[in-house]
């Protein structure tokens, strides 16, 4: 995410952390979510979770499957269904690519970060990925704790 810090409007909702450490993202495409009015309020107000959630193609729609939005405590009416799916807006060519790479190439489509754009819109960055092996996993962790090793050395040495 190259946004600023600086920029008020800009902010982190939710993260997937295990997306990255369980699946090789390939490409990442941000889409816009079609969402409720007490939705959205309750996404200001933060604990929502895309941990468990995926997105899938379905008749020609990106849709947001099994993601978490809490209740908003204010609203009494109109309140919305906490795990819904909920419909993400990308372009067609977009949408085409997502679905080549699900059917075609046997990748999947994972929720990488949910966040408010510096135009204060609701977004959500989808990771077009494919699932890591056991093997690929424990060589990720190696190679990660390999470089924290080295870097302790060289502030211990530097």
């Amino acid at each position: 995410m190259a946004q600023t810090k600086s920029d008020p409007n800009y902010k982190v909702i939710a993260e997937n952390r295990r997306a990255r450490f369980d699946y090789a993202i390939e490409d990442d495409v941000e889409c816009g979510i079609m969402l409720e009015g007490s939705e959205v309020k309750a996404l200001r107000e933060g604990g929502t979770n895309i941990a468990e959630s995926y997105a899938a193609v379905e008749d020609g729609e990106l849709w947001l499957v099994n993601s978490y939005v809490p209740p908003y405590s204010q609203a009494k009416m109109f309140k919305h269904e906490e795990r819904r799916r909920r419909k993400l807006l990308v372009s067609r060519k977009q949408l085409s690519d997502m679905w080549n790479a699900t059917q075609r190439k046997g990748m999947t489509l994972v929720p990488i970060v949910m966040y408010f754009n510096h135009k204060g819109r609701a977004k959500l960055k989808i990771g077009i990925a494919k699932g890591k092996k056991a093997h690929d996993k424990r060589e990720a962790q190696a190679k990660r704790d390999w470089s924290r090793q080295k870097s302790r050395l060289m502030k211990d040495h530097g």
